[in-house]
């Protein structure tokens, strides 16, 4: 029976049979193009971070302590741009990449410039990653980019004036073992330098026994110091140091050159060797009255000169560095410690220091604690009232940040050492 051609027709407009392949097929190349299009970023972004990587080792590397570029920038008279450090960090950069990478790099550029103390690199990158899957819509690369940025804060150019105390009161042992071997052995915590009569001359005496005093722990780590110079130095002529004393003996008190201002650190290792105990006649000769703080400052004001910013070996910073146990001994007219006489004995007036800092000078303090010597009637009746200001005094001398303490208990050199390398001011490198 013949089917009426209407009906067939009807039933292809309405059979759905096959639609979804059809579809499919109408949707394969999006789908195929979003799908590439997740697996190619994704590689762009794992490929982007490879070249970050070396951007950053290369910005870092560039600018590292003992590199030739920091070397360079110490001793560039002026500010500006360092080709040396922008080879150094291309290289950096292309040494990290395997070749593949290499050959994608469509621009690298490297710039390292020197602003006073601070230098700072930059290395930045444009690359072009290929794709696997996204050609089929038409793109043949993913462009990727990016900077790293690297800080370095240079090592000041500083020159060091060590101010270091050698009256009477630093002829005291150095630890309470040393105390006791001076007490058993001449009834005093002090060994004295006296040049009168030979039975007051204990410090030969003193080094007889082994008894370390204050003044040999002194002189021993101020030698170790010049050591942290050649050691943290970067540029020649960055540090330099001076060395003084407050006099040689009691009819010769004030500011003393121990060692002059140098970058040569085996001068000065060699000039501290004479460093010594001020001397003395006997005993309270001209009552004592060997450490006067006002006169000593006022001295190394003068002496240390000009304030710089410390950017170079012509505009330096400057450091005064007392170690002391912070007890003045002099004559004034007025005193808030203890008085007979014109006789004085107190803690430092900070105000003495005050004159330095307002010049720009920065104190850095070294406190050598004035032990308690419960069996000395000196101490009881002269020191004890006011001990509890000692180390306030101290602290308010120094500038903020550049105060220490050292007790018997610990080691006044390990002190001076952690103080002079904080001065020395290590780098900072910030990314």
């Amino acid at each position: 029976m013949q089917k009426d051609p209407l009906h067939n027709l009807k039933l292809f407009r309405t059979n759905r049979d096959g639609n979804f392949g059809v579809l499919t097929a109408l949707m394969l190349v999006p789908l195929i193009g979003i799908a590439g299009l997740a697996v190619d970023l994704g590689m762009a972004v794992d490929e982007r971070s490879a070249l970050m990587n070396a951007a950053d080792a290369a910005a870092v590397g560039a600018l590292s302590e003992k590199s030739a570029t920091v070397a360079q920038a110490m001793n560039m008279s002026a500010n500006g741009e360092i080709q040396l450090g922008n080879d150094d960090a291309r290289r950096l950069f292309l040494a990290q990449l395997p070749q593949s990478l290499r050959d994608r790099l469509s621009n690298v550029a490297v710039s390292i410039k020197r602003e006073n103390t601070e230098l700072t690199s930059n290395v930045s990158f444009t690359a072009a990653i290929p794709t696997a899957f996204m050609g089929i819509l038409g793109k043949d690369s993913i462009g990727v980019s990016g900077t790293a940025k690297a800080t370095y804060k240079t090592n000041a150019f500083i020159d060091f004036f060590m101010l270091l105390d050698n009256t009477p009161s630093m002829g005291l042992g150095a630890t309470n073992a040393d105390i006791a071997k001076l007490e058993a052995s001449f009834g005093c915590a002090f060994a004295c330098h006296a040049t009168g009569k030979a039975a007051d001359n204990t410090l030969e005496a003193a080094g007889d026994l082994g008894v370390k005093l204050r003044i040999d722990i002194v002189r021993d780590a101020t030698k170790k110091l010049t050591e942290d110079v050649d050691l943290y130095k970067i540029a020649n002529n960055q540090y330099r140091m001076a060395v003084y004393s407050f006099g040689t003996s009691a009819d010769d008190i004030g500011l003393k050159e121990i060692a002059k201002l140098t970058s040569n650190m085996d001068n000065v290792d060699k000039a501290v060797d004479n460093l010594d105990l001020m001397s003395t006649v006997k005993n309270n000769y001209n009552d004592n009255q060997l450490t006067d703080f006002a006169s000593t400052f006022a001295s190394i004001k003068s002496v240390v000169g000009t304030v710089g910013t410390g950017s170079s070996a012509t505009d330096r910073q400057k450091v005064v560095f007392l170690v002391s146990d912070g007890m003045t001994d002099a004559a004034k007219t007025e005193c808030s410690g203890s008085a007979k006489g014109t006789r004085c004995m107190e803690p430092i007036d900070a105000t003495v220091c005050k004159d330095l800092k307002d010049k720009g000078i920065k104190v850095a303090v070294v406190y050598t604690t004035y032990i308690p010597l419960p069996d000395d009637s000196f101490w009881v009746n002269r020191i004890k009232p006011f001990d509890s200001r000692l180390r306030p005094s101290m602290e308010a001398c120094a500038t903020q940040g550049y105060f220490i303490e050292a007790s018997p208990s610990e080691d006044i050199g390990k002190a001076m050492q952690t103080l002079f390398r904080k001065l020395m001011n290590s780098p900072r490198l910030t990314n």
